[in-house]
């Protein structure tokens, strides 16, 4: 069976209604990325960064899949496909792909500020003060700008094994 990787960007994504970030009327517009998606931006000011993915996440639960998400699955029903994608929605596993690796993390997670082991689930406003098992901070689980992409080596290994590499919604 062939086996097809797939990596996806924010186009895939922008038919469901997904805000890009580079588009004109994109979210950097509004915000200087390095405020809202750094760990120096964390530092400075929790809420401003808390503030910004609880409304990515309201936007995110308001919109579904659409037909390039749903056209992956049936792919998949006929080769061995493997999706690495640079989006933090979660539209592909909603669609019902099983095989997704999410290289800058997901939106509908958290993670532990001080161990980043600890991922939870989240579906809600994440606030100040809203904590992990260990009492320490939660954040969203999501890679920022200068933050190492730790599935990076996952995702390498599969495009190695690939007989076709499909780039969907990305420029380079």
């Amino acid at each position: 069976m062939k086996k097809i990787v797939i990596l996806t960007g924010a186009g895939i994504s922008a038919e469901s209604g997904i805000k890009t970030f580079r588009d004109a009327g994109g979210l950097w517009e509004g915000h200087n990325i390095m405020d809202v998606a750094s760990p120096i931006g964390w530092n400075k000011n929790k809420k401003l960064v808390l503030d910004f993915y609880n409304q990515r996440r309201k936007q995110l639960l308001k919109v579904s899949p659409n037909a390039a998400h749903k056209a992956l699955v049936t792919l998949e029903n006929h080769f061995d496909v493997q999706i690495i994608t640079q989006n933090i929605d979660d539209l592909h596993e909603r669609a019902g792909s099983t095989r997704i690796i999410h290289l800058h993390g997901e939106l509908l997670k958290v993670r532990s500020t001080k161990n980043s082991n600890l991922i939870y689930p989240w579906k809600k406003n994440l606030n100040i003060g809203d904590v992990c098992e260990e009492n320490t901070q939660l954040r969203p689980h999501i890679v920022w700008f200068g933050e190492e992409v730790p599935l990076l080596t996952t995702a390498i290994k599969p495009i190695k094994k690939a007989d076709i590499l499909l780039i969907i919604g990305s420029i380079s």
